[in-house]
């Protein structure tokens, strides 16, 4: 625990999501502080150190062994999170990581097993999770108010184009980023599990039909739970335009809800069959905004605060992340091999 002072942070890599962690951090100035800046790229770099004030490190072994930072949070792409986190994690530092946690099963493993011997804490970023609209939704989940839940869908429908994967040699690929489901979609792949409960199996199709990249920009998946639920996944990066719905609807026994707009921010529909006091919370759950990253970094910074000074246990530590990590890898496995592939993915 560190009650004594304010914690140290250090963001590492400092590319399109760098501006959403920084102010994350100035949100919190009272009990974080930024100490140190991380880009491989020279120009990065000098943009950050300029922004923030603070040092920048060309490399994250320059930045452990100079440094006493007590985390280290991830804005790296998604391939090398697992031997940064491992690295992080025998420098004795906690970790912060953006999603996916990983693009493999076997290396988010390797992560979570590092932190354990370590003795350090993961953390794996769900912003999403904050959302005022999400946090209502699942309260209504807790208290049953759907009775069985029948169906869900998930909706993803937003725009990269070519100009977004040629910005760096890594995006749109296997190694480092992953597709439309892996990387855009990772937070609401998220929620089929953090709402509705584990998963009994999946089947999907994916495409690369207009972007010149490894990975797919298009994607479905079928659903089945351990409920009996049945449920679908529709992703694309090719909605014209511009981004168009990042949504959830639940049709259940006795409810009907659809969270829309950009970002699962809008309370679209809410309907059920007894009245509750939370509904009259639909309004203020609902918020404006064109970002598809929502409100909630720093809100999740503020659970990080408190685990470190132990005040709270974390919402999403590594296994926590491993759950989601664990579905994009079924999805893909069942779009490469053609078939339905069951959870978990190993016993």
């Amino acid at each position: 625990m560190i009650i004594d002072r304010k914690l140290k942070f250090a963001l590492i890599g400092c590319g399109r999501i760098f501006e959403r962690h920084l102010q994350a951090v100035q949100a919190h100035s009272d009990r974080i502080e930024l100490i140190g800046v991380c880009d491989t790229q020279p120009t990065a770099l000098q943009m950050a150190v300029a922004k923030t004030g603070v040092p920048g490190y060309s490399s994250l072994t320059q930045l452990l062994s100079q440094t006493d930072t007590d985390i280290v949070v991830l804005c790296t792409p998604s391939g090398i999170h697992s031997e940064q986190t491992i690295q992080c994690a025998q420098a004795g530092r906690h970790v912060m990581t953006e999603k996916p946690m990983a693009t493999r099963w076997i290396d988010g493993k390797r992560m979570v097993q590092a932190c354990d011997q370590a003795g350090v804490q993961l953390f794996v970023i769900k912003q999403n999770r904050r959302n005022p609209s999400l946090q209502l939704l699942r309260t209504a989940i807790q208290k049953k108010r759907f009775g069985r839940i029948y169906l869900v869908n998930l909706n993803v429908f937003w725009t990269r184009p070519q100009s977004y994967y040629d910005q760096a040699a890594w995006r749109g690929t296997w190694e480092f980023d992953g597709g439309a489901f892996m990387n855009q979609a990772s937070h609401y792949v998220d929620l089929l599990d953090w709402l509705i409960g584990p998963i009994e199996s999946v089947q999907a199709y994916t495409a690369t039909l207009a972007r010149h990249i490894e990975v797919e920009d298009t994607g479905v998946a079928n659903i089945r739970w351990r409920s009996g639920t049945l449920g679908s996944v529709n992703v694309t990066m090719l909605t014209y335009p511009k981004n168009l719905e990042g949504s959830i609807t639940i049709l259940g026994e006795t409810g009907t809800v659809k969270v829309g707009g950009v970002a699962v921010n809008d309370i679209q529909h809410w309907e059920f069959a007894e009245s509750d006091e939370d509904d009259a919370k639909i309004q203020t759950a609902s918020y404006a905004t064109t970002s598809v990253y929502g409100l909630g970094h720093p809100l999740y910074y503020d659970n990080i605060i408190k685990v470190l000074r132990g005040e709270e246990p974390p919402e999403t530590d590594g296994r926590e992340g491993l759950r989601s990590l664990e579905i994009l890898i079924a999805i893909y496995l069942s779009a490469r091999d053609g078939k339905r592939v069951s959870l978990p993915l190993e016993y």
